[in-house]
């Protein structure tokens, strides 16, 4: 798949935002837009040159030297968008943690929720994957992720657009990243909407989904150490997450935590020697349109979500009645 012209100044952003990106292997990274496109070349092609151009225009080879300050500021970010690296697979894979259900996302503007975003997935990409190659001796590109759902209620549907943003963003600029996807803490109303939602999804992302029993660690231990559970996970029982709030060391969400400490250490070294003015405001990234199907399947949540909570609210209705009537 050729991506660029044979020679030409025109060229030379392209070739420099896609070294970047492929960090020495751009052959697997071709191989990750060809996958997410189902084999087709021409789209493939296309959604590449989309993505690097979508790279030069917002930036994103700097953006790890944008920290997002004062710290204070971060730190409430940090608590309300609950995401951060437990440890490594057996296979070497980073461990991605999300506290789905108990992120708010209603400390800052939805600049700053992206930006945080992208900056992990850049330091994911250009920092913990080298690393994780070093450290295992073989090529890793993948990461696996580990979704907490306690805590989610029926108004997290109030989250689905800026939801609907980064995923867009992940799926259009970071393609097949993650190996798989495992569901842990899953109240009934997410189960009830997994139901609905599932037959929509691509098969190819189907498959990568697998929702455990309960915290899931039993499963877990099978791909990684105890060390690499997230802490929600080594704790049994509902509301296992509670502590995501607490500033505790073994909490990955929060800034105290060595992952988040390195990382914003990183972000703080890079615009050091950028020697880039740092600015008390977000960065603002483009937003790419959602596709259709992101839509269709977040119009097919919310219905079914309201669905749910009118059945929930009929059911409680039918259960005072009841009690007043004897």
């Amino acid at each position: 798949m050729t991506l660029f012209g044979a020679t030409g100044q025109v060229d030379e952003p392209l070739k420099t935002t896609f070294k970047n990106m492929h960090q020495g292997y751009p052959k697997e990274t071709l191989m990750r837009f060809l996958k997410a496109r189902e084999g087709d070349v021409s789209k493939a092609h296309k959604m590449l040159l989309d993505c690097l151009n979508w790279r030069i225009q917002n930036e994103i080879d700097a953006i790890l030297g944008k920290p997002i300050v004062p710290t204070e500021f971060y730190r409430a970010v940090r608590d309300s968008q609950l995401i951060g690296m437990s440890g490594y697979s057996k296979e070497g894979l980073p461990v991605i943690a999300i506290g789905a259900g108990l992120s708010t996302f209603d400390k800052a503007s939805i600049n700053y929720y992206v930006q945080s975003h992208i900056q992990m997935n850049e330091y994911r990409d250009r920092v913990l994957f080298p690393s994780a190659m070093k450290k295992f001796g073989r090529h890793i590109s993948t990461c696996v992720k580990v979704l907490d759902m306690t805590g989610l209620k029926l108004s997290s549907l109030n989250q689905i657009k800026l939801l609907s943003v980064i995923s867009t963003i992940d799926d259009l600029n970071y393609p097949e990243k993650t190996t798989a996807y495992y569901i842990v803490n899953a109240p009934y109303v997410f189960s009830a909407c997994w139901k609905v939602v599932r037959p929509l999804l691509q098969e190819r992302t189907r498959n990568k989904v697998q929702v455990l029993p309960g915290s899931g660690k039993d499963e877990l231990l099978k791909i990684m150490d105890y060390a690499s559970l997230p802490h929600f996970c080594k704790r049994e029982g509902s509301g296992s997450s509670f502590h995501s709030r607490n500033k505790t060391t073994d909490n990955c969400f929060s800034l105290d935590h060595a992952f988040h400490q390195q990382l914003y250490n990183y972000i703080k070294q890079q615009a050091e020697l950028m020697k880039a003015p740092i600015r008390q405001s977000s960065v603002h990234v483009d937003f790419p349109e959602p596709d259709p199907e992101d839509d269709n399947i977040a119009e097919t949540i919310e219905s079914s979500c309201k669905t749910m909570e009118n059945r929930i609210g009929l059911s409680n209705s039918l259960r005072e009645l009841k009690i007043n009537g004897e």
